[in-house]
């Protein structure tokens, strides 16, 4: 599995012309997640996400983490992050997890998410939607989490 972290100032996800979901100050995850990941990758993540200490403290450090600053998150689903393109020009998505499988992890690290910030704190995307994403990523601060060995 893996995440695509990005502390940013604001950020949102609309479908179909329609804003799914809005914060402020937090992070912006996409997530992708291929054919060996299983729950335990996804407590490793719903663990490490809202520790992650990438927000600056009042000497201007990374020492506060999402909880620390109560930010909010959104999580959108990305299987792109899993691209192969060592051949050719065109990306191969054969290391992404079929929709039947990526779903529901995608749903319980979301619920993980709610469980440890609040329902109101954790935003989300729409599996496998069509999504505009905007964001405005504050440093830039952008981190990736592998759950792989």
């Amino acid at each position: 599995m893996k995440a695509l972290i990005q502390r940013v100032s604001e950020a949102s996800v609309e479908v179909g012309g329609e804003r799914v979901s809005e914060i402020g100050n937090g992070l912006l995850i996409l997530l992708g997640i291929t054919h060996d990941d299983g729950p335990a990758d996804v407590e490793k993540l719903a663990r490490k996400i809202p520790a992650l200490r990438i927000f600056e403290d009042e000497q201007g450090l990374m020492n506060k983490s999402v909880v620390d600053i109560r930010g909010s998150v959104i999580v959108v689903s990305q299987f792109t992050l899993y691209a192969d393109t060592r051949k050719g020009n065109r990306p191969s998505f054969v290391d992404a997890a079929r929709p039947e499988q990526a779903e529901p992890l995608y749903e319980e690290l979301v619920r993980q998410l709610r469980q440890t910030l609040g329902d109101s704190r954790v935003g989300t995307g729409v599996f496998g939607a069509e999504m505009k994403v905007r964001l405005l990523n504050d440093g830039p601060v952008t981190v990736e989490l592998r759950t792989d060995a």
